[in-house]
């Protein structure tokens, strides 16, 4: 059986080691060892605002959490806690794109349309905010799902991380319809 439910604070621990486990194991064949772990150590993780916003979902199969994600009505594009610099202001509809955000998967439940149905719930939410445009920044490992979802690439990004380190991302957009 598979649930899609909001996630909540006491969900955090566990979902960070879902990310860390993804993180590594699903950027095989897309970034090398060094990215995939500089990428999950310092980027990767969860984004409490968006648990307090309501707007971060959990993924249960058979009573196991198996994925989260979510969408944002507030300007950060990515990251987790550690990564946010300053106030994170909320997005105008009517001219400001809503924001997927953090979307991972656990290794084992990979490639079975976790992230699909997660996309779909969260542009359904997105939708009912009042958002007709979704924007993300996509990993290398995610750019198949999202471009299979009708997002398209509007920009190529490369973050600097510690230990000369440096990862591709895409910055990809969809319209969307209610």
């Amino acid at each position: 059986m598979i649930a899609v439910r909001h996630a909540t604070p006491a969900d955090i621990p566990a979902m960070e080691a879902l990310i860390a486990r993804s993180g590594i194991a699903l950027s095989a064949g897309f970034y090398t060892s060094e990215q995939a772990q500089a990428v999950t150590r310092y980027v990767f993780g969860v984004d409490t605002q968006l648990v307090a916003d309501q707007t971060y979902f959990v993924i249960e199969k058979d009573g196991q959490l198996a994925a989260c994600g979510g969408w944002s009505k507030r300007a950060t594009l990515f990251g987790a806690d550690r990564t946010k610099l300053g106030a994170d202001p909320l997005l105008d509809p009517a001219r400001e794109p809503a924001r997927i955000r953090a979307f991972f998967v656990d290794p084992s439940a990979a490639r079975q349309g976790l992230g699909r149905l997660l996309l779909q719930h969260c542009t359904d939410a997105a939708l009912a905010g009042g958002f007709h445009t979704l924007e993300l920044a996509a990993t290398m490992p995610g750019v198949p799902l999202y471009q299979a979802c009708g997002f398209t690439i509007i920009e190529n990004m490369e973050l600097d991380l510690p230990g000369n380190v440096k990862v591709p991302l895409a910055k990809m957009r969809k319209t969307v319809a209610a």
